[in-house]
């Protein structure tokens, strides 16, 4: 039976889109308290298909695929631009396609905007008007209002009509970088894109016996399964090392391992494949909040995964692509004596003009990373780093990094890296990184 929680998230996704939600409605319709009515509103906010807007309320919003990321909501963009609805507030739930500065004469402004997108411009009421016509939302910059008629022509179109204190130039950049933030969500592989869903999974009840796990290998090949009670909550995890030397007619939940690992289905991939090879675990069980069973995946599902982050394009760039990308080579490749060598830019500095600790780290792993790789092929997890010191180092100096691998292994590898900056020791570490072989 589904608890209330789930019961409340369940009617939020049955509402049509574009609804009004509220957390004394939610409560008198459900007949729960407001607390448990609250908590259900903000992890169906979390699960990204409500929207709570100041001065506007919550709204139930369409809930954005993986492939269209990119695109925003027109509640999240009066999330992100600090904006007060003027008029429109049932279409708050569209997606904007694309953005359109009004930076021109109406005439030429109108050419440019068509159904779907999102006009920015000052007060200019005309424009307002032609907009909301041709089926776009409008952002008005600068703090202006609107008129009345242009309101109630929004109420009726069903398209918002927004208002921020923000001039045009910062609201397209704040706009801009959170869709280039979402491109930086879509690249990373997360548990839910790879799990075998749970209609498609083999599992056990806690009270079969072991000849159940016997039938289910011979038709599955498989010697691992989850272990769940009537409610489908995870008990326990049942392997052929677990059923050795047992009766046939012996309960499963005697010999299976009780309170098993388990993974949520938004944690990335790496950081299950990090925890799959820390434990020794070939087959996690995929979990809610509930501890309900949503799937699982293998080791070689993690596998692929990994090899396809690797063939994928870059969209967006994080901290991590721009250090790696100033990286350059300045010593004979698949030895132990490889050097790198790399320039501070001002970005990379803190308010001091000293190279930021964070990118300073960056740094020593990525340098450690390649020089792994030279050794073995595959993909890297970073288990242990112990910084012995770092100096303050001077905005646009040139660096050089000379990591040394001390060990490696079939599964771990040890790197001692060191930075130094005009022959002067400016930073050492000591890592340790796990190895993911790609078979």
């Amino acid at each position: 039976m589904a608890t209330k929680h789930e019961q409340i998230l369940e009617y939020i996704d049955s509402l049509p889109v574009g609804e009004k939600i509220s957390v004394r409605q939610i409560a008198k319709a459900l007949s729960v308290s407001e607390g448990t009515a609250y908590r259900a509103i903000k992890d169906a906010e979390i699960k990204g298909y409500v929207s709570t807007i100041e001065r506007v309320g919550t709204i139930r919003i369409e809930r954005k695929k993986k492939e269209n990321i990119e695109k925003l909501t027109f509640a999240e963009v009066v999330n992100i631009i600090d904006g007060q609805v003027l008029g429109g507030r049932t279409g708050l739930h569209k997606m904007l396609n694309k953005f359109v500065i009004g930076a021109m004469k109406l005439e030429a402004m109108m050419r440019y905007t068509e159904a779907g997108n999102l006009l920015i411009v000052g007060n200019r009421t005309r424009a307002h008007e032609h907009a909301l016509r041709a089926g776009a939302a409008v952002l008005i910059t600068g703090g202006f209002d609107t008129e009345e008629q242009v309101k109630k022509l929004a109420d009726e179109l069903e398209l918002p009509v927004i208002s921020t204190s923000y001039d045009t130039f910062t609201v397209a950049a704040m706009i801009n970088r959170a869709i280039y933030d979402q491109l930086i969500k879509k690249e990373i592989v997360l548990v839910e894109d790879i799990l075998t869903k749970v209609d498609d999974t083999v599992y056990l009840h806690s009270d079969d016996t072991l000849e159940e796990w016997f039938e289910k290998n011979q038709y599955t090949f498989h010697s691992r399964f989850p272990v769940v009670d009537h409610g489908m909550k995870v008990v326990g995890m049942v392997t052929s090392k677990d059923i050795m030397g047992q009766e046939k007619y012996a309960n499963i939940d005697k010999v299976m391992t009780k309170s098993p690992i388990t993974v949520g289905p938004n944690a990335s991939v790496a950081s299950a494949a990090h925890m799959m090879i820390w434990e020794g675990i070939e087959v996690l069980p995929v979990v809610n909040e509930q501890n309900k069973l949503l799937g699982i995946i293998s080791r070689q599902d993690v596998l692929k995964a990994l090899q396809m982050i690797n063939r994928q394009p870059q969209i967006g760039e994080t901290i991590d692509d721009i250090v790696a990308n100033q990286i350059e080579s300045l010593g004979e490749k698949k030895t132990d004596k490889e050097t790198y060598q790399f320039a501070v830019t001002p970005q990379m500095t803190t308010g001091l003009g000293t190279l930021s600790y964070g990118v300073f780290t960056t740094l020593m792993t990525e340098a450690a990373n390649r020089a792994l790789k030279n050794y073995k092929k595959g993909d890297l997890v970073v288990e242990n780093m112990t910084i012995y010191f770092i100096k303050p180092v001077q905005m646009e100096s040139n660096l050089e990094v000379r990591p040394k691998v001390i060990d490696i292994g079939r599964k771990f590898g040890k790197v001692d890296v060191e930075v130094y900056s005009e022959g002067a020791l400016v930073g050492k570490s000591l890592m340790v990184c796990q190895l993911i072989d790609r078979q």
